[in-house]
């Protein structure tokens, strides 16, 4: 953060605790909800969520004293959904399967409070540099929490990070398995995923009491 202002640097900083747009804002919560139960959809929904609001963030700022204000929130829709489009064409093209993995959740980028809020509360007010780096540090802030609840969701549910088994074979009862151990099925369904955002919510703001005053 040497390169950076104090302020510039706080863009990035705040989103990943003290203001993160899904534990502190509680917004972004369907994504979490929905494509959390494996590590890689996560991953994936994190870069693209990234992609999009950074660089929406820009055309969005950079636009700013041309868009009529009777038609901006149409101008937002046109341009994050020409970057979702992206994105999809991206993942059908070198990522089919995990396309089909993420499927509509991928067009539901268009319809995220967390992109569309960014538009109207920054962009609409600062310049280029400044809604790129907020772009990036509220992206960034939802991606963590994507990827925490599915690293535990994937891992306590299947066994498995990426796909590959850590913590034994549940076949042939080795690894952790042979202690008795059973995946939990229970972390692969949606409210799960709700549960584990709550405890991160909780373990947040009772580490930082101010949070719940300020909000």
């Amino acid at each position: 953060m040497g390169l950076l202002s104090k302020k510039d640097a706080a863009l990035i900083k705040d989103p990943l605790a003290d203001n993160n747009p899904i534990t502190i804002q509680v917004l972004g919560i369907c994504s979490a909800l929905a494509i959390t139960a494996e590590l890689e959809a996560a991953i994936v929904m994190s870069v693209s969520v990234l992609f999009v609001l950074g660089i929406g963030n820009v055309v969005i700022s950079l636009m700013r004293n041309i868009i009529p204000s009777k038609i901006r929130i149409i101008v937002q829709l046109i341009v994050v959904a020409a970057l979702v489009i992206i994105v999809d064409q991206v993942l059908k093209a070198f990522a089919y399967e995990l396309s089909k993995t993420l499927s509509v959740f991928v067009g539901l980028i268009i319809t995220n409070c967390i992109i569309m809020g960014r538009f109207e509360a920054f962009a609409l007010a600062n310049g280029p540099w400044r809604s790129f780096l907020d772009g990036i540090g509220n992206s960034l802030g939802y991606g963590v929490i994507l990827i925490i609840v599915a690293f535990f969701r994937e891992l306590l549910g299947a066994g498995t990070l990426l796909g590959f088994k850590v913590l034994g074979d549940p076949i042939e009862k080795t690894g952790v398995y042979a202690f008795g151990y059973e995946n939990n099925g229970f972390m692969l369904l949606a409210p799960m995923a709700l549960i584990v955002v709550g405890i991160i919510i909780w373990i947040q703001r009772s580490r930082n009491t101010a949070l719940v005053e300020d909000h």
